[in-house]
């Protein structure tokens, strides 16, 4: 046996095992994962977007998060072609994805999001709502046009959380994702760059993780209890990209610890490059880490397969294929659980079935210009 066949039956092998979240089992470890694609006009996902994610379960990815959905808070968006998780036709739409994801073998989640600060006045899809934030701040220290959240501010959106991921679990969806990564809402309150707050939701690690947690609580409350609540969280901003929640475990676990007591059953530990180590003297990387520290299933992400740059590749200039020979090792080491893929897997809706089918070399290489497409 040649040492690529080798390696391929070796992906196949680790790769099929089937991995449990709460009640969920999900068929095998591929994730595919969240990608903003902005082709839902109004907020309502068509046949396209549809059949873009079940071809990809069709193809084996054993967990479809799907791309950020904004939920029912009026400053949540910036765009009336990202999907929404709120209103009838919208739900309509997406729970004919589930269903079509679930006909091709596959398990779904969408990821609920609020983009903050990061949201400008005037845009769409309602152009008077205001930015709002922590602090009223952006992630490159800028003060433009917004507020900082008032308690009932802060309800408003915990309020709307909850009620996305009830109407999740009632139309069909295997469970939900919190985004709370690269420096949206969420992640604005964890980190100090963005949260200057001086009352219960500010200050060190475990107060800015307030917010966080009572929203992961009042989703937990809301949902059945075998319901999977997942939480993406990152170091790295869009607009930092050297940003840190935590410069050492002990800070991590501080921050993670208050999100798994308030009931998050996975985390998604987002990461550029899945193989760079996290903190100095250990080989483990952010998801590694993560489960080490909370003992909860964890999901890796960064470049997988992809060899290149990370923003040149958005940019264009295209990442080529690499191995993932380490990403193996770590799997069976169980570093990690779960590997989520993103620019391969939007590159190839047949990543999957290739990787799990010794075809190694039909995997293309990433080309920005996917994005132009559902392919």
């Amino acid at each position: 046996m040649s040492a690529t066949a080798s390696s391929a039956s070796r992906a196949a092998e680790i790769l099929s095992r089937p991995v449990a979240l709460n009640g969920l089992t999900v068929p095998n470890r591929i994730v595919m994962a969240p990608m903003t694609r902005m082709f839902s006009p109004g907020g309502v996902p068509g046949e396209d977007v549809r059949s873009y994610y079940a071809r990809r379960a069709a193809a084996g990815v054993g967990l479809i998060v799907t791309e950020g959905t904004y939920v029912g808070h009026d400053s949540a968006g910036q765009s009336d072609r990202v999907p929404r998780f709120h209103g009838e036709e919208q739900l309509a739409g997406w729970a004919k994805v589930a269903e079509a994801v679930h006909a091709a073998g596959g398990t779904i989640v969408p990821q609920l999001w609020h983009i903050g600060m990061v949201r400008k006045q005037g845009d769409p899809p309602y152009a008077d709502a205001p930015a709002v934030g922590p602090s009223g701040i952006r992630v490159d220290g800028t003060e433009r046009a917004g507020k900082a959240m008032s308690k009932g501010d802060l309800d408003d959106v915990i309020g709307a959380f909850a009620e996305a991921a009830a109407d999740a679990e009632r139309i069909g969806f295997d469970g939900v994702e919190l985004h709370g990564a690269h420096g949206y809402l969420l992640d604005q309150f964890l980190w100090a760059g963005t949260n200057r707050r001086t009352d219960a939701y500010g200050g060190d690690p475990v107060a800015r993780t307030k917010f966080a947690a009572e929203i992961v609580a009042a989703v937990r409350e809301t949902v059945s209890p075998d319901f999977p609540v997942i939480f993406r969280y990152s170091q790295w901003k869009q607009e930092a990209y050297d940003a840190r929640l935590a410069e050492d475990p002990e800070e991590l676990e501080a921050i993670l610890t208050p999100l798994a007591a308030a009931g998050v059953d996975a985390f998604h530990a987002s990461t550029r490059r899945y193989w760079l180590p996290e903190f100095e003297g250990s080989d483990l990387n952010l998801a590694g880490w993560t489960k080490k520290l909370t003992g909860r299933p964890t999901i890796t992400v960064g470049s997988v397969s992809l060899d290149g740059d990370f923003i040149r590749a958005f940019a264009g200039e295209g990442a080529p294929v690499r191995g993932i020979d380490n990403l193996l090792d770590r799997l069976e080491r169980d570093e990690f659980d779960m590997v989520a893929v993103g620019r391969a897997l939007l590159q190839d809706p047949e990543w999957a079935a290739k990787v799990l089918g010794d075809r190694f070399e039909e995997l293309k290489p990433y080309d920005a210009a996917a994005l132009k497409t559902l392919n």
